[in-house]
């Protein structure tokens, strides 16, 4: 977990936590309609499933998938490329074109939540509300729809391109402290404690993601089931010998995330084009990295 705070041979950040993207299912609704889940599935047998979910259950089958910059992501590693490079964007206009029309056709066919539903159920989940059966996110961040809906929820394998890689690797919550500060000693006291003391993995939990270090991972044993799903989710995810590296991520690019989910949701309301939503995308990063 040290490398993912280390950019060019410099630590910059001290983890505290570990996660990886994941499919958080609403598992009532999938063995209604007899799907299930499996390491290794495709996009076209996740997409397949939408619509199996949406026929027999009349809900559909996710929230809106393509709005989410890291599990788009995921896909375009799948592909050989990545959403960032060291100065910029990783992909062209023709790249999210194909991926925000697809999303675009299928909430338009119903196998996605309608987004003015979406944004009517917040700050409730669609997921947790009942208006889809599934929704990328955050392994860690299952406990909210337990906490928000009255169904049961678990965690699905990530869909792959050629039936093996996910694209996923391990991300992190960190602790970084000023090279200017008046008070280093007592910083590195208070990361030292936040990252190794036994007794704040015991109170977190899995809270800021699986905890990164030895101690508190041996000290914190999840006895609820949300956790326990968590836990087990990042043991099979490592043992599968599939995660790489995280890119990281160049200045402007939390003003880059916030513009993707925001016109991916203009375009699936049809507010504007698919064309137009693609270039105001790409014009409205390039001023955010010029910043």
């Amino acid at each position: 977990m040290v490398e993912v705070g280390r950019v060019d041979g410099r630590q910059l950040g001290v983890p505290v936590g570990s996660n990886t993207m994941a499919l958080v299912v609403d598992q009532k609704l999938f063995r209604a309609a007899g799907v299930t889940p499996e390491p290794g599935w495709t996009w076209d047998a996740y997409f397949a499933a939408l619509k199996t979910i949406r026929d027999r259950t009349d809900v559909p089958g996710d929230t809106g998938y393509f709005g989410i910059m890291y599990l788009y992501d995921l896909y375009l590693r799948q592909n050989g490329k990545a959403f960032f490079t060291e100065d910029g964007l990783g992909f062209d206009r023709a790249d999210l074109t194909e991926w925000w029309q697809d999303g675009y056709n299928r909430v338009k066919a119903g196998h996605v939540t309608d987004p003015k539903i979406v944004e009517q159920d917040k700050p409730k989940s669609s997921l947790a509300a009942g208006h889809g059966a599934s929704e990328f996110t955050w392994d860690n961040f299952t406990v909210r729809y337990t906490a928000e809906g009255d169904s049961e929820y678990g965690l699905a394998p990530i869909p792959t391109t050629d039936g093996k890689e996910t694209g996923q690797y391990l991300a992190s919550l960190m602790l970084s402290a000023s090279a200017r500060t008046e008070h280093p000693e007592e910083v590195a006291r208070f990361i030292d404690f936040m990252v190794h003391d036994p007794e704040v993995g015991k109170v977190m939990g899995y809270d800021r993601g699986i905890l990164a270090g030895t101690g508190q991972y041996r000290a914190y044993r999840p006895t609820d089931p949300v956790d326990k799903e968590i836990a087990r989710y990042e043991e099979d995810t490592a043992k599968a010998g599939l995660l790489g590296t995280i890119t990281p991520h160049p200045a402007g690019a939390d003003i880059v995330e916030a513009a993707f989910l925001r016109i991916a949701g203009d375009m699936a309301q049809g507010t504007t084009k698919v064309s137009d939503a693609v270039k105001q995308f790409f014009s409205e990063s390039e001023t955010a990295f010029q910043q």
